[in-house]
């Protein structure tokens, strides 16, 4: 694993324009616009929790709706990921964290196994923050792990004021994201798994 592990993507449609450069080894420097301010928050505290130098570019019809760039963010920033950790050869594979933050408990669990699913049960009894519906990060974590090929389990255990809860999530994601990434001395560089591989 002393080879950087970096990534950039670009993703263009009729709806969005996305710029991502991700490097899992930084120091936790996040620079996103997105014309989503609560959404570039949160991507921001995902990048300095996570100890992920992560710059982001997007621009999308939020006009209409704020869905379509949102998710196409969940596509790239998997995108990255995936191509960032490549045959994921010395990692952990697998991350968790318990995140409280005031009201709010959150636990995350992932595993980088090639194999994209998604439990999300964290629906809050309040979703709006301002005029941003926290539920649109469902659509986000499911195409994150459809492009990563991440299991991702995301679960609210107790909380009640949406900026809590979504704080907690991607604080909470970037953690357990983060121990999954990082390198396992006694793998000597093999792959994390006993069919010796995560590519298929």
């Amino acid at each position: 694993m002393a080879k950087q592990r970096s990534a950039s993507i670009s993703r263009q449609t009729n709806e969005t324009n996305i710029e991502i450069s991700l490097n899992l080894d930084g120091v936790g420097s996040g620079k996103i616009t997105s014309g989503i301010p609560f959404f570039d928050h949160m991507l921001e505290l995902f990048s300095k929790h996570g100890f992920f130098d992560l710059t982001i570019d997007a621009k999308g019809d939020i006009d209409i709706d704020y869905h379509h760039l949102v998710e196409d963010m969940g596509i790239t920033l998997g995108q990255a990921f995936k191509k960032a950790l490549g045959d994921k050869s010395g990692i952990k594979r697998y991350g968790f964290f318990v995140l409280p933050m005031d009201e709010t408990l959150v636990s995350v669990a992932l595993d980088l196994s090639n194999r994209a699913f998604l439990v999300y049960d964290a629906n809050a009894p309040i979703s709006m923050v301002r005029d941003f519906n926290i539920l649109l990060f469902k659509e986000f974590f499911q195409a994150f792990a459809n492009e990563a090929g991440c299991n991702l389990h995301i679960r609210l255990e107790h909380g009640k004021e949406p900026h809590h809860i979504a704080e907690a999530i991607f604080k909470g994601f970037a953690k357990a994201l983060d121990v999954a990434t990082q390198a396992e001395s006694r793998l000597d560089g093999g792959v994390p798994s006993t069919k010796g591989t995560l590519s298929s």
